[in-house]
Formats: C-alpha cells, sequence, structure tokens
C-alpha cells in the first residue's frame, strides 16, 4: 500500500509545477510563471519525493539500500515522464484556450 500511496505522491508533485501558477503553491507571481522557474519547483519536489520515499524505507524495513547514481539518473527520468502530462496541459493546452 505504502509503494502506491508513494507512486501516487510522484505523479502529483510532478505535475503541481505546471498546474499551479504560484512559486511552490504559496507565493503568488505578477506574471505568469517561466519555465525555469517550473524546473526549480520540479527539482525541489524530485528531493522531496526522495526524501519521503527514503523514509518510508527506513520506517518499513529498518535500513536503507544503497544506491548508486544509476538509481538516481532513472529516478530523475521517470520524474520528468510523470511530469509529462502537466507540461502539455501549461505550454500547449492552456494558450490555445487563451
Amino acid at each position: 500500500m505504502a509503494q502506491i500511496t508513494l507512486l501516487i505522491l510522484a505523479i502529483l508533485l510532478a505535475n503541481l509545477p505546471w498546474l499551479s501558477s504560484r512559486l511552490f503553491l504559496l507565493i503568488p507571481v505578477a506574471q505568469p510563471k517561466r519555465v525555469y522557474w517550473s524546473m526549480l519547483e520540479l527539482a525541489v519536489y524530485f528531493v522531496v519525493m526522495g526524501l519521503l520515499a527514503w523514509y518510508a524505507e527506513f520506517a518499513t524495513l529498518g535500513q536503507t539500500s544503497p544506491q548508486g547514481w544509476e538509481f538516481y539518473t532513472i529516478n530523475a527520468c521517470l520524474f520528468l515522464v510523470f511530469s509529462f502530462p502537466g507540461f502539455i496541459y501549461r505550454n500547449f493546452w492552456l494558450p490555445q484556450a487563451r
């Protein structure tokens, strides 16, 4: 059950930068958010998701498995794939609606 919850949370966190016009869901911005702000948010949410997953593994098993750079690279790419629907919505569908 924890794995499914983490997966759903990862998909949600990956799409939040593209679905919200606020910076980190808290700070309102006067102009539309630029892509680099959304990418920064995406990187921060990736780190937050990694920390949550690490904590879930530690709380469940009592230890964590050591991971190499390959693990983190694949997870970063997977997080980018998860964010694709929000990116398409923000950059391709919203401009057509205006």
